[in-house]
């Protein structure tokens, strides 16, 4: 069994309570947020195999810990060389050719839907186009773990499990949204059953009894509030994956920080024809989580000396940040949810290894409640809905403000402020003599003009800067400055820059464009591209503008 932690997670858990009296804000980006995620990863990175809860092997203990402490990782990093990456890696291949081979009475080996939905969660993080395969056959094996009514459990049980359903339809929404071909009436099935196994408190049940179609809900049994996390996670993802609120996730980020305010580009939807036909009321679906959400209100949870703490609170950020998008709200980068359990998670972290559930014994183990605490303080569920870029700084932090001297300590970025003027910057980039912002970085508040006429100025002379002048700083600015613009027409200005002489400004140009396009992935540019790389990105980039604006023709590529 996966984490078989996981089996009995929500069994053992309630809501946590929101304290209306904490008294710090916080944001994933704090540095005392960056900083506990640091060592949580450092504490992963040393983990001995003693330390992961069921050993380092066998389908559902060690490999699918391996996939999640690679995912972590990931997610925080965006290193697929990483030594527990690639570790984790490997697991998944060893779980998918033991699904590839038909044997299900391996000796210690336990199938599940936990394991394969991390491992579909990791593969398609790190690179879906090139683990399309083995995400392929993954999606496979969760179709035959899914039951009739659109449940999952363990194979063999009567009744289906609202904590496994969930990981089975966030590996389905993951699928979704790496192009991979999904049969959307198992997902309606899913919401559909979730719907109706809800009790009528509001909360639900670990193990579900289907009254069945067409018939009244029932009081269910051990019915647990975090299992309203739970259910409720599941039945938003599954709206999600139906598109039952439309697609503004995908194509409007401006709620988000630094992201600008009027790019809405088309994303390719592999899946729309086959969504059609499957149909969920989506009114029930956000009737459900108002009753979860009251049933939720009116629970506090207190956390006992050994439970699945850290567990909770990554399923709690998971309810929260599709409910957010479920709802039609602007994400919050500071609720108090969060807050309190930034406030908690402070003290809990262990002094000396950094790792969680060290001394306190979580049942999760202390790898996996490390990687749970980890996945809550940078709000990984926010992010994955944001398709949070490949490209940006350890902990998806954005693109670097330092535009000409990049120092880094950990995963912050420091530097020096120059003027705030967009026009006395210019007249000093314009300037090749002018060694003036040597080391020096681009303010905060740096924005350019609002005034149509007087941003067409300001363009016009940083595309003639990043073409042409003989100051590498100027360019990096110059790359910078016009990956922040909101006019689509720099976009040809920035795949130039993509073979600069300088692999700073090679940087900006790229994270620029994955920044304007929303195609956050990119083109699988590295930082340091070999000449075939680069040109493969550079092609990749034309061709996409291509559909953006047909009519453009490249002279100067």
């Amino acid at each position: 069994m996966i984490l078989k932690t996981l089996l009995w997670a929500f069994a053992s858990l309630a809501a946590i309570c929101i304290h209306t009296n904490t008294a710090l804000a916080y944001t994933p980006f704090d540095t005392k947020v960056v900083n506990m995620v640091d060592r949580g990863l450092v504490y992963l990175e040393n983990a001995d195999p003693k330390d992961y809860h069921y050993g380092t092997s066998g389908f559902a203990g060690g490999l699918g810990e391996r996939a999640l402490v690679a995912y972590t990782h990931f997610k925080v990093k965006h290193d697929p060389n990483a030594r527990v990456v690639q570790q984790g890696i490997a697991a998944v291949k060893t779980m998918v050719g033991v699904i590839r081979s038909g044997k299900r009475n391996v000796p210690g080996i336990s199938f599940e839907v936990y394991s394969t939905a991390v491992a579909v969660m990791l593969l398609a993080e790190v690179d879906k186009e090139k683990y399309k395969s083995e995400l392929k056959t993954l999606q496979g094996f969760l179709y035959e773990l899914q039951y009739p009514n659109g449940a999952f459990s363990y194979i063999g049980h009567k009744t289906g499990d609202i904590s496994q359903t969930q990981y089975g339809v966030l590996a389905i929404w993951t699928l979704d949204h790496a192009g991979i071909p999904l049969d959307y009436k198992r997902v309606a099935a899913c919401a559909k059953w979730l719907i109706r196994v809800q009790d009528p408190s509001g909360g639900w049940p670990y193990q579900a009894e289907d009254p069945g179609a067409g018939r009244p809900n029932i009081r269910q049994k051990d019915v647990y509030p975090a299992m309203a996390y739970a259910g409720g996670s599941s039945i938003l993802i599954a709206g999600d994956a139906l598109r039952l609120w439309g697609d503004t996730s995908r194509s409007d980020m401006s709620a988000f920080p630094g992201a600008p305010k009027a790019i809405k580009l088309y994303v390719p939807d592999a899946n729309s024809e086959r969504r059609k036909g499957a149909t969920v009321n989506s009114e029930k679906v956000i009737g459900a989580i108002k009753a979860s959400d009251r049933y939720l209100a009116n629970t506090e949870y207190k956390r006992a000396a050994k439970d699945y703490y850290y567990y909770q609170l990554y399923t709690q950020e998971r309810y929260e940040s599709f409910k957010e998008i479920a709802l039609g709200l602007k994400p919050d980068e500071s609720p108090s949810w969060y807050n309190q359990g930034v406030d908690e998670l402070i003290g809990y972290q262990d002094p000396k290894s950094g790792g969680w559930g060290v001394e306190d014994h979580d049942h999760s183990g202390s790898v996996a409640g490390t990687c749970f605490a980890i996945l809550f303080l940078i709000r990984s569920t926010q992010r994955s809905i944001a398709a949070a870029s490949s490209g940006t700084l350890a902990g998806g932090q954005g693109l670097p403000k330092d535009t000409t001297k990049i120092r880094r300590e950990g995963s912050q970025i420091k530097g020096e402020p120059v003027g705030a003027s967009v026009l006395d910057l210019l007249s000093a980039l314009e300037d090749d003599g002018n060694e003036a912002l040597e080391g020096k970085s681009l303010p905060e508040n740096m924005q350019l003009a609002t005034d149509p006429k007087e941003l067409r100025a300001q363009l016009d002379r940083l595309e003639r800067l990043v073409r042409g002048s003989q100051s590498y700083q100027a360019r990096r600015v110059a790359a910078r400055l016009l990956g922040k613009s909101d006019d689509m027409r720099v976009v040809p200005a920035l795949i130039y820059a993509l073979s600069d002489p300088d692999l700073a400004v090679r940087r900006y140009a790229r994270d620029g464009l994955r920044f304007i396009s929303r195609r956050f992935e990119g083109f699988e540019m590295p930082d340091k591209p070999t000449e075939g790389e680069l040109r493969k990105a550079e092609r990749a980039w034309m061709d996409w503008y291509l559909t953006v604006n047909p009519k453009h023709i490249f002279v100067d590529q």
